[in-house]
């Protein structure tokens, strides 16, 4: 008979393959995670809300790169370089610096040519990007985190509220957003643009 544990939410020991690149070696279950990750993120939200970005850098590799080594480089040793093995979501690997590319031009396109609203092209470029996956975690929160730092210093709007919660928590906001997102991969943005503004 083998032994059942039970563990509380968030005490889920972490697996070996889940702590690779972790530069925290205490680090031993997923809420113990969660709070250093969470840390480092609202370090990364502090730096960029004290800078001024060109609108020539903001749509670059590098900005994306630097924003996700910011959020996550106290944490992880992979953080703000693209993933080296393929996932059960996004593209391939070797993919990932041409369709970022492609999604780049897209963006500076749809806004050059009024194709969308503002939300509609920030919200629309934000969706393609979890959808490329460039990095090995940490790609949802990147993007929302870059999708706000577009609308305010970019079209010069109030950032996007996301529901007002936090949205690595399991509950009913995170329902409505992971249902918008799943819309969003069908073809229809509109719950997705929605979510993004709602408190």
């Amino acid at each position: 008979m083998g032994l059942d544990l039970m563990y509380f939410d968030g005490q889920t020991p972490l697996s070996e393959d889940e702590k690779e690149g972790l530069l925290i070696p205490s680090i031993s279950t997923r809420s113990e995670l969660d709070e250093f990750e969470q840390q480092n993120i609202e370090e990364a939200i502090l730096w960029s809300l004290k800078r001024k970005f060109s609108s020539t850098f903001l749509f670059t590799e590098n900005f994306i790169c630097e924003l996700h080594k910011r959020m996550y480089g106290n944490v992880w040793d992979w953080a703000g370089e693209f993933r080296k093995t393929n996932k059960n979501i996004g593209v391939d690997k070797w993919q990932i610096a041409t369709d970022l590319k492609i999604l780049l031009g897209d963006v500076l396109y749809w806004n050059e040519n009024n194709i969308f609203s503002a939300d509609e092209t920030v919200i629309r470029f934000k969706h393609r990007l979890v959808s490329i996956h460039c990095f090995p975690n940490g790609n949802g929160r990147h993007s929302r985190l870059l999708a706000d730092i577009i609308i305010e210093q970019f079209f010069k709007l109030p950032h996007f509220t996301w529901g007002s919660s936090q949205l690595s928590a399991s509950n009913n906001v995170r329902e409505k957003y992971l249902h918008a997102l799943k819309t969003a991969d069908k073809g229809d943005i509109v719950p997705l643009i929605s979510f993004a503004r709602s408190t």
